[in-house]
């Protein structure tokens, strides 16, 4: 694993795109199916109402929405693309989730696989943004798609965790965002390995 993601991410071979985006995708039906079991097992008390398997699936777990974890101007710069965005695009167009690059990465903050659990949650505290070119696209998806009594649920896609700063400060943001326009954000995150 190690030296595929080394492949991709850090000598640019692109090919790997496809294929880490379908391990990918098998971890979001494993997702998708721990939801749907925890759905289940908490609506068993309305479950016996239900006429048919239809119905009971029509109130199944799923994402709403896809938005990668973003890179630095100067990575993007460096390596041509975001690998988490690149993963992201074949999640969704394999399970027709739609994809939106909710947020921006404020600054630069190094390489994380080389300093520590304290730095890399020091480096995070700041490091990202809402994405004020898709805010008013995120407003008018929110009032089409999400209706105001349930909440929204959103994936952060990214290639690696290792503390869970990146995602948890991504987190923050996603919700707040959420909460602006008056939603509750479920947030859940895909990664294609665990350091």
């Amino acid at each position: 694993m190690r030296e595929w993601l080394g492949q991709y991410k850090y000598r640019g071979n692109e090919r790997y795109a496809l294929l880490l985006g379908l391990m990918l995708d098998r971890a979001y039906l494993t997702l998708k199916e721990e939801k749907q079991s925890v759905f289940l097992t908490q609506k068993s008390s309305i479950i016996h109402y239900f006429k048919n398997k239809k119905d009971i699936q029509y109130g199944s777990w799923s994402a709403d929405l896809l938005v990668p974890v973003p890179v630095s101007d100067s990575r993007l710069m460096e390596r041509g693309f975001n690998q988490a965005e690149r993963l992201a695009d074949v999640l969704s167009r394999r399970r027709k989730v739609p994809q939106l690059p909710l947020l921006i990465r404020t600054h630069h903050t190094g390489k994380q696989s080389f300093k520590s659990r304290a730095e890399r949650l020091t480096d995070m505290k700041h490091a990202f943004a809402e994405n004020p070119a898709v805010t008013a696209q995120f407003a008018d998806w929110l009032k089409r798609e999400a209706p105001l009594n349930h909440s929204v649920r959103i994936i952060i896609v990214d290639d690696i965790y290792t503390t869970g700063s990146t995602i948890r400060a991504c987190a923050e943001i996603i919700q707040q965002m959420g909460s602006d326009y008056g939603y509750t954000v479920e947030v859940y995150s895909l990664t294609w390995a665990r350091s």
